[in-house]
């Protein structure tokens, strides 16, 4: 059996969480705050006057901006449990996807092969299952199990600051032949930070849409396999069911990474392949495409429509069929 020691390098140290805790802290305070001056202020002074749309309508959305942020904070982005620290990066794990090839990389941290589109977080030093970015408003990572509630933030936020935006307008042509008061001036307080935020808000909504429907994410840029064409993008409309709607599955809670658990007995065995040594920085090496004579055989370690619990993976290998030889490795291209 032939044993490849891969280049490394040296693990990093995780970097502090105690000042990106407490700036997610002052975000969630920082929202209610200012909802509590916009409530308090001219929300209030239009209530009193008869217009009961603006304060239901801007609470309707406050509930739902408050639930997807909390919700956001404390979520589970897909986190992938270290494996053990006995077992070294000795071979070279490919898997097949869509018709692309795909070398496993080897995660020093978590000691274990990262699937696919998995990515280590310094920031959180853990492994994300379908990494799209680390957000610093939310000191967490984004992932295949919150990536909803981020979109879902992202459009509340729109919609909430808009309203506010648009509710402080209406209170200041309603007020201007009154002397200038407090409500005034908080409703200018309140306006100038929501029109602020809305347009970067806004544009960031426009870039995740476009990625979703592309199925591509936010730290991958410009890869190689996107050059030609993207291997995980099943349409707009699966990419966008797959994004929002579909099942996200029970979270991956052993010890060990249950990628690695040998659970059929009909994979070939490394010892009869032959796969040529890749440098460390190749993540696609060119093997020989399905039905070209010389068929490698990947080691992978489940079945094809036998994949992980709420990977997704066995919907897409059943789609593509047979020619992913075990591509049990790779999850299914959700955003």
């Amino acid at each position: 059996m032939p044993l490849l020691k891969e280049p490394h390098p040296p693990p990093q140290a995780p970097r502090p969480w105690i000042l990106p805790s407490l700036f997610a802290a002052f975000n969630v305070m920082l929202l209610v705050l200012f909802s509590g001056l916009f409530f308090a202020f001219p929300c209030r002074w239009l209530a009193q006057n008869g217009e009961w749309a603006f304060p239901i309508i801007t609470g309707l959305l406050f509930v739902l901006t408050f639930f997807s942020l909390i919700s956001l904070n404390f979520s589970d982005p897909g986190i992938l449990h270290r494996g053990s620290k006995e077992q070294g990066p000795m071979m070279v794990h490919v898997v097949w996807v869509n018709h692309r090839a795909f070398r496993l990389q080897w995660c020093q941290q978590c000691c274990f092969y990262r699937p696919p589109r998995t990515y280590h977080c310094p920031w959180c030093n853990i492994c994300v299952e379908d990494f799209d970015h680390h957000c610093m408003w939310v000191n967490n990572c984004i992932g295949h199990r919150n990536f909803r509630f981020f979109m879902l933030l992202v459009l509340s936020l729109c919609l909430y600051l808009g309203t506010i935006l648009v509710t402080c307008l209406i209170f200041l042509l309603r007020t201007s032949h009154l002397p200038f008061s407090t409500d005034k001036v908080v409703a200018v307080v309140v306006a100038v930070p929501a029109a602020g935020f809305l347009v970067p808000l806004f544009l960031l909504l426009l870039i995740q849409a476009v990625s979703v429907s592309a199925a591509e994410r936010s730290h991958e840029g410009k890869c190689r396999y996107l050059q030609e064409y993207n291997p995980f993008d099943r349409g707009c409309a699966s990419n966008w069911y797959l994004a929002i709607c579909a099942p996200l599955g029970p979270k991956y809670m052993a010890e060990a990474v249950w990628l690695q658990r040998v659970v059929e007995r009909d994979w070939v065995s490394m010892q009869n392949l032959h796969f040529p040594t890749f440098p460390a920085s190749h993540s696609t090496p060119v093997l020989p495409r399905p039905g070209s004579g010389c068929q490698p055989q990947p080691l992978a370690l489940y079945k094809a429509g036998k994949g992980l619990p709420g990977s997704g993976e066995a919907v897409f290998f059943q789609e593509v069929g047979p020619e992913l030889w075990g591509g049990g490795l790779g999850r299914a291209p959700t955003p």
